[in-house]
């Protein structure tokens, strides 16, 4: 069974931006699938269980974005 995340990321601006966030988040054990929509900000992220909102933060961080 798998759990759905939806967050929103401020400050992106193009498909590189949406790429970085991906990358990023696709990184973090467990996730399956990362889909952006760069306009919205919105991120949905499919993964095996729940994820902490901790390391989404930190990995949209690293990406150099914010969680709103």
């Amino acid at each position: 069974m798998s759990a759905n995340t939806t967050i929103t990321v401020t400050g992106m601006t193009c498909g590189h931006c949406a790429a970085s966030v991906r990358e990023e988040i696709s990184e973090i054990a467990g996730v399956q699938q990362v889909d952006v929509d760069v306009a919205s900000g919105r991120v949905d992220i499919t993964s095996d269980a729940p994820l902490d909102p901790a390391a989404v933060g930190a990995a949209v961080a690293e990406a150099g974005y914010q969680v709103q």
